[in-house]
């Protein structure tokens, strides 16, 4: 009995290549005996998939219909041949990355410093930039974003939760008090970090409420020590703030209005085969993140 896959990828050489030798060629065979598997093929399927002629071999329209599905079918065959001798192998090579810089310093880059040590044949190469750059164009592996994705081409795999936090110091609260709503936020001392658009909510959709106050500095950290300072009010994500709302040095405001959670992404570019170094520095990047204490938190 003729195994179902016979002739499958005689036929798919020849309409790649457009001839029976040059198919014979690339599959190490005769020409004689690509005709064969491919007249056989098409009598199993009582459907012509070629037309011959001297020079040039053409496709009929079951055909064309017909290579569609059998080089998907080639795809995932060897994508399971590939994912299962990568099953093995270890991380090796160059890979290339970004990440916001100081999420990278604080976070990613001592993950990937402790995930080289496990796989001494693996070369890193971390690109901080708060400017969002083209993987495809810089050659990059894999970026860490934050927020909101927006490119559709690559393949995103959700890290860490990401929740935004209004908040101020008790301090502060007790000299120009508690705003109660939105409209409220325009009455007291905002400090502005990389951006003067707050993220909020507001029955139930996301809005952007622009602030304004004395003091800017595009810094996390800048903005958090000068809240705890009891400045001004700040909007921070969770991984600044979690301890300090814990410990009392920063109360939350406006909880109705937090803006819905968004999380820390992994992009990388899409191909049908993930190399094993991304897959695997993905996943120690996400087990990482969740043991650390800002993720705990809260």
């Amino acid at each position: 009995m003729s195994s179902r896959w016979e002739g499958i990828d005689e036929f798919v050489a020849v309409a790649e290549s457009g001839q029976f030798t040059a198919a014979a060629e690339r599959l190490g065979v005769s020409s004689s005996h690509i005709s064969r598997q491919i007249a056989r093929l098409e009598e199993r399927l009582q459907t012509r998939l070629l037309y011959r002629s001297t020079r040039r071999v053409t496709l009929s329209e079951a055909g064309q219909t017909f290579l569609q599905h059998c080089q998907r079918l080639q795809d995932g065959r060897e994508e399971a041949l590939r994912a299962m001798g990568d099953l093995a192998s270890e991380p090796k090579g160059l890979l290339r990355m970004t990440c916001a810089v100081a999420y990278g310093e604080r976070f990613i880059v001592p993950l990937v410093t402790r995930f080289m040590a496990l796989y001494p044949q693996l070369r890193v190469e971390v690109e901080l930039s708060n400017h969002t750059l083209d993987l495809l164009q810089e050659g990059m592996d894999l970026a860490i974003r934050l927020g909101r994705l927006a490119d559709s081409r690559l393949v995103a795999a959700r890290l860490a939760p990401r929740r935004m936090y209004l908040c101020a110091s008790p301090a502060y609260l007790e000299r120009y008090g508690r705003p109660h709503s939105l409209s409220e936020l325009a009455r007291h001392n905002c400090l502005v970090g990389s951006s003067d658009l707050w993220a909020l909510q507001q029955d139930g959709r996301e809005i952007s409420q622009r602030v304004q106050g004395n003091w800017r500095c595009n810094s996390g950290q800048a903005v958090l020590d000068a809240a705890l300072q009891g400045i001004g009010l700040c909007q921070l994500p969770d991984y600044y703030v979690l301890e300090h709302l814990n410990t009392g040095a920063l109360v939350s405001l406006l909880e109705a209005h937090q803006p819905p959670n968004t999380a820390v992404w992994a992009l990388y570019p899409q191909q049908r085969h993930l190399s094993p170094k991304v897959r695997r520095l993905v996943d120690y990047l996400k087990e990482g993140l969740a043991g650390l204490p800002e993720y705990r938190q809260g």
